[in-house]
């Protein structure tokens, strides 16, 4: 049964650094894209960070908002992505969601999420 468990979301104050985690299972890692996505009280889901497959090469692009301040990442051995956010603004409280894609097959999974809180 695929499976993504995000972790490591949390309260923060403005300034300060979270690192979130999405691990895999039930799914070949390699093959799928990965994204973390947010979604604030009363706004639509947005994409904040994208890693294609390792196979595919891993590249990355982020959202405009982020600013140099959120890096995604993939460690293949734990099967796990992550998102190492710094320098939080309250307006990046939201949940957030990790997705995995495999697009040939128009397949695509998500996480249950994790709330990020950024107060001061």
């Amino acid at each position: 049964q695929p499976q993504l468990v995000e972790s490591g979301g949390g309260l923060v104050q403005p300034g300060g650094s979270l690192r979130l985690s999405c691990a895999m299972s039930g799914l070949t890692f390699h093959q799928y894209d990965m994204s973390w996505y947010r979604q604030a009280p009363g706004k639509e889901r947005e994409l904040v960070a994208f890693i294609e497959s390792a196979f595919a090469g891993d590249r990355t692009t982020y959202a405009a908002f982020v600013e140099g301040r959120f890096t995604i990442s993939r460690d293949t051995a734990k099967r796990t992505i992550y998102l190492q956010m710094r320098d939080l603004r309250p307006e990046d409280t939201a949940v957030y969601y990790c997705n995995a894609a495999l697009v040939p097959a128009a397949l695509s999974f998500w996480g249950q999420g994790t709330q990020v809180t950024v107060f001061s």
